[in-house]
């Protein structure tokens, strides 16, 4: 038997990672969130832009993620204060390895709610060079006008 497809529903993606990082390989991973802050992500109302995640005392910590605060609370969280990442102790042990190497570091790339239950798409990753994105983006170009050219040519 197939299993059914979970509903999956994007609220904000790191756009800008994709550009400035090398992804080598992604992560599930759930978060540790309090009271209204899952409102408030329902709402689409975070900020992933400078955010990173680091391995200390054996768990993942999501540092620098703006929640803005569910204006109808009682409680005020404070909207950059670091979050849990939810992990197994194989995946924590083995990111904490990985990291451990020059240049890796760990990036949100996506937070989206699973049902109902609210998930971020970890990235091991590495930094690009100025130089790196320029080659990027030109191979982009590229592949964007031979797409062009065979469709074109496929219409004639």
């Amino acid at each position: 038997m197939a299993k059914e497809a979970e509903n999956i529903r994007y609220v904000v993606r790191n756009r800008k990672a994709r550009h400035d990082y090398e992804i080598k390989n992604t992560f599930e991973a759930g978060i540790e969130l309090r009271g209204s802050e899952v409102k408030s992500l329902r709402e689409g109302k975070v900020n992933l832009s400078d955010a990173y995640a680091e391995v200390d005392q054996n768990q993942v910590i999501l540092k620098n993620m703006h929640i803005s605060p569910y204006k109808m609370a009682q409680e005020k969280l404070d909207p950059y204060r670091p979050r849990r990442l939810l992990l197994h102790k194989r995946e924590i042990y083995k990111l904490f390895v990985q990291t451990q190497q020059r240049g890796m570091t760990l990036i949100p790339l996506s937070i989206y709610f699973k049902g109902k239950v609210a998930k971020v798409e970890l990235a091991l990753a590495v930094g690009r060079k100025k130089y790196d994105k320029r080659q990027a983006i030109a191979e982009a170009e590229a592949e964007r006008k031979i797409g062009r050219a065979l469709r074109k040519d496929v219409q004639d």
